[in-house]
């Protein structure tokens, strides 16, 4: 990379355009393109993943097992009530914007930035519960993401949204841009760790105790695999991690704070055990 990159510059350096901002402008490149692997990729893994393993009209896999994604409030701490089908298209939406958020992060930073350091907006400092935060508007970014949950919504089809499309920006929810940078830059840290996870189970079942383990406990791999992404859809996206609609439930950014809630329970899941012998260390590790 940087050979190419030391050539194109020689060769494409003319004028105010010189060598280092062309050799700069492909690290950027660059830089995005990691980014993007980094970020955007396991939620593509994990979409994919949906469509493979689930459907949207029958709640029967194609081995004849029952594969309801339906969560009903109040039942192992959801808060929303969904059919099977009124679930996936929930979970399918919910990771289409997420999707889209991460593929445009480096240009919600920006607007980021441009709104913490706006001389034009003020700014409070306001205990939100979760201590002391500065509380300041947010229209770039705010812009920006209706933008967003727009193209997804006319993506799915208005008529097909699940759920709210309340974003909050600048409450105490999300304080500031900042925060909200902070919140989205999660979502690979939860995905990356789990899609790995389901990657290496072929791997880790070569070892015939860990196989038999898993036969007996799960009834195959391909099943725990199912296992372990049906309770991941039901239960990142069950409106739960709050005490009340306006902070949880099925607004935009309520979506992740059930995803956060999910992975603070994980090590308590049947499966767990296999996802450790996976390499798992939890959501802020290695990975």
């Amino acid at each position: 990379m940087h050979v190419y990159c030391g050539v194109c510059a020689c060769r494409y350096g003319v004028g105010k355009m010189t060598g280092d901002l062309v050799e700069r402008a492909l690290y950027s490149i660059g830089d995005n393109h990691a980014y993007l692997r980094g970020s955007r990729d396991p939620v593509d893994q994990m979409i994919r993943y949906l469509e493979e393993y689930f459907s949207p009209n029958s709640e029967t896999s194609d081995a004849g097992i029952r594969d309801s994604l339906a969560i009903r409030m109040g039942t192992d701490g959801a808060r929303l009530t969904h059919n099977h089908t009124r679930q996936y298209h929930y979970v399918l939406q919910s990771m289409i914007l997420w999707r889209e958020v991460m593929h445009d992060m480096f240009r919600l930073w920006t607007l980021a930035e441009n709104d913490l350091l706006d001389e034009s907006t003020f700014y409070r400092l306001r205990d939100t519960g979760q201590g002391l935060n500065r509380v300041q508007p947010c229209p770039r970014v705010s812009r920006s993401m209706h933008a967003i949950v727009d193209h997804t919504m006319r993506r799915v089809g208005y008529d097909n949204w699940v759920g709210s499309s309340v974003i909050h920006l600048g409450d105490h929810n999300v304080p500031n841009a900042l925060t909200f940078i902070d919140k989205y830059t999660q979502v690979p840290r939860i995905l990356n760790p789990l899609a790995i996870g389901i990657v290496r189970l072929d791997e880790v079942t070569k070892d015939p105790e860990v196989a038999n383990y898993v036969e007996r406990a799960f009834g195959s791999v391909k099943n725990l695999r199912r296992i372990i992404l049906g309770d991941f859809f039901r239960h990142a996206f069950d409106g739960s991690g709050a005490d009340n609609f306006f902070d949880a439930g099925s607004c935009i950014d309520g979506r992740l704070t059930s995803a956060w809630h999910w992975c603070s329970k994980v090590e308590k899941k049947d499966y767990f055990p296999v996802l450790l012998l996976t390499g798992f260390v939890g959501f802020d590790g290695d990975f």
